[in-house]
């Protein structure tokens, strides 16, 4: 599904990630971990090409789409969606609206108000929001927890086919998590979705038990393992990993 290979990215010119490659199928979770500033975010962001981050080598492909080709407008209708640790606040626009709007351009297709409504008011209850919150403007007014549950509503909503998570645990407490995380999981196995997940959080990992686990340093993923792997990191911390890594090289 999604292929990354040998990609360099600069920001300010500054080299983040250099012959960065990975790749995800369908319906598989895969979680990078690493240290901070390391270049987490830098291939989260550049995937949906954000214009703070030069690709200036390598090949990213998506259902055989070239995406450096593509707008971030192009990709998104592609399936991709991408919730960061922050979700911005965006006044003016309603949640109602914008989700009628991006059903709309993505399935080119006039939307049945009464069908939407009656998912939205659904998916509320589901999530144990209220239906009011379709009617707010944008995370705007919301606490960390409530904007991540607002990010939930819009994934069910727009069912993207490919999940990018950039530390949606960040600043949930324990019962949000476990909301997030369990409603994440329901809705990767009812709809097959890909996941590329950026966390620290072993619950979440142990909630959505990834296929793979990945480290980067050095700009690129030095070790990939399965979930067992967080676990090794959480016990002993990346230093103990990075050194038995360079001892494997120099054996």
């Amino acid at each position: 599904m999604l292929n990354i290979e040998n990609v360099t990215i600069k920001v300010d010119n500054k080299e983040i990630l250099k012959d960065f490659s990975l790749k995800i199928a369908d319906g598989e979770t895969h979680v990078l971990m690493g240290q901070n500033g390391i270049g987490k975010s830098t291939i989260c962001r550049s995937l949906l090409k954000d214009p703070n981050y030069n690709i200036v080598s390598g090949q990213i492909s998506y259902n055989n789409h070239d995406l450096l080709s593509l707008t971030t407008t192009e990709i998104s209708r592609l399936g991709i969606m991408m919730v960061s640790q922050n979700p911005i606040a965006i006044e003016g626009v309603s949640n109602a609206e914008m989700l009628r709007l991006a059903l709309s351009e993505r399935t080119n297709e006039h939307i049945d108000i009464f069908k939407f409504s009656k998912k939205a008011k659904e998916i509320c209850q589901k999530l144990g929001i209220p239906e009011s919150f379709l009617h707010r403007d944008i995370n705007s007014g919301m606490s960390g927890g409530e904007r991540k549950k607002n990010e939930l509503l819009h994934i069910w909503m727009l069912e993207p086919s490919f999940l990018i998570l950039d530390e949606i645990d960040s600043g949930l407490d324990v019962d949000a998590l476990k909301t997030v995380a369990n409603s994440l999981k329901e809705y990767q196995e009812k709809t097959n979705c890909s996941i590329l997940l950026v966390t620290h959080n072993p619950r979440i990992i142990e909630i959505l038990n990834p296929d793979y686990i990945h480290i980067i340093k050095d700009k690129k993923i030095i070790k990939t393992g399965d979930a067992s792997l967080a676990k090794e990191i959480e016990l002993n911390g990346f230093k103990s990993l990075f050194s038995e890594n360079a001892q494997e090289s120099n054996d």
